[in-house]
Protein backbone atom coordinates (compact mmCIF):
# COMPACT_ATOMS: atom_id res chain seq x y z
CA UNK A 1 0.00 0.00 0.00
CA UNK A 2 1.21 3.46 -0.56
CA UNK A 3 0.51 6.16 1.67
CA UNK A 4 -0.16 9.74 0.90
CA UNK A 5 -0.04 12.32 3.55
CA UNK A 6 -1.09 16.00 2.64
CA UNK A 7 -0.42 18.82 5.41
CA UNK A 8 -2.97 21.40 3.84
CA UNK A 9 -2.58 25.15 3.97
CA UNK A 10 -4.44 28.17 2.65
CA UNK A 11 -3.96 27.97 -0.67
CA UNK A 12 -1.60 25.07 -1.18
CA UNK A 13 -0.67 22.14 0.41
CA UNK A 14 3.02 19.48 1.20
CA UNK A 15 2.54 16.10 -0.10
CA UNK A 16 4.43 13.39 0.59
CA UNK A 17 4.30 10.03 -0.84
CA UNK A 18 5.86 6.81 0.94
CA UNK A 19 5.76 2.74 0.31
CA UNK A 20 5.58 0.51 3.75
CA UNK A 21 8.08 0.62 6.29
CA UNK A 22 8.76 4.39 5.35
CA UNK A 23 10.48 3.96 1.98
CA UNK A 24 10.12 7.91 0.46
CA UNK A 25 8.45 7.68 -3.29
CA UNK A 26 9.40 11.15 -3.74
CA UNK A 27 10.33 13.59 -1.83
CA UNK A 28 7.92 15.86 -0.08
CA UNK A 29 6.58 19.07 -2.71
CA UNK A 30 4.39 21.66 -2.16
CA UNK A 31 1.19 21.86 -4.61
CA UNK A 32 -1.10 25.15 -5.47
CA UNK A 33 -4.88 24.47 -4.95
CA UNK A 34 -5.53 25.30 -8.63
CA UNK A 35 -6.40 22.63 -11.74
CA UNK A 36 -2.62 22.53 -12.89
CA UNK A 37 -1.45 22.14 -9.40
CA UNK A 38 -4.01 19.11 -8.56
CA UNK A 39 -3.86 16.99 -11.94
CA UNK A 40 0.20 17.33 -11.25
CA UNK A 41 -0.85 15.51 -8.19
CA UNK A 42 -2.97 13.40 -10.24
CA UNK A 43 -0.24 12.50 -13.08
CA UNK A 44 2.24 10.90 -9.75
CA UNK A 45 -0.42 9.23 -8.50
CA UNK A 46 -1.36 7.49 -11.74
CA UNK A 47 2.12 6.03 -12.19
CA UNK A 48 2.36 4.17 -8.93
CA UNK A 49 1.73 0.68 -8.92
CA UNK A 50 -0.44 -0.27 -6.03
CA UNK A 51 -3.03 0.38 -3.59
CA UNK A 52 -2.74 4.21 -2.60
CA UNK A 53 -4.44 5.68 0.39
CA UNK A 54 -4.80 9.46 0.82
CA UNK A 55 -4.95 11.20 4.12
CA UNK A 56 -5.49 14.69 5.03
CA UNK A 57 -5.89 17.39 8.07
CA UNK A 58 -9.12 18.76 7.97
CA UNK A 59 -8.15 22.77 7.83
CA UNK A 60 -11.84 24.98 7.92
CA UNK A 61 -12.50 25.12 4.50
CA UNK A 62 -8.71 25.16 3.18
CA UNK A 63 -8.99 20.96 2.53
CA UNK A 64 -12.07 20.87 0.35
CA UNK A 65 -11.17 21.36 -3.00
CA UNK A 66 -8.50 19.09 -2.44
CA UNK A 67 -10.56 16.67 -1.22
CA UNK A 68 -13.08 16.75 -3.72
CA UNK A 69 -11.01 16.84 -6.64
CA UNK A 70 -9.03 13.76 -5.43
CA UNK A 71 -12.65 11.70 -4.53
CA UNK A 72 -13.93 12.99 -7.68
CA UNK A 73 -11.13 10.67 -9.01
CA UNK A 74 -11.46 8.00 -7.23
CA UNK A 75 -8.91 7.85 -4.54
CA UNK A 76 -9.55 6.49 -0.69
CA UNK A 77 -9.38 9.59 0.90
CA UNK A 78 -9.17 9.87 4.87
CA UNK A 79 -9.80 13.21 6.37
CA UNK A 80 -8.41 13.46 10.26
CA UNK A 81 -8.43 16.11 12.88
CA UNK A 82 -4.75 18.24 13.51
Amino acid sequence: MISVGIDVSKGKSTVCILKPYGEIVCSPFEMQHVEKGLDGLDSILQKLDGEIRIVMEATGIYHLPVLTYLTEKGYFVSVVNP
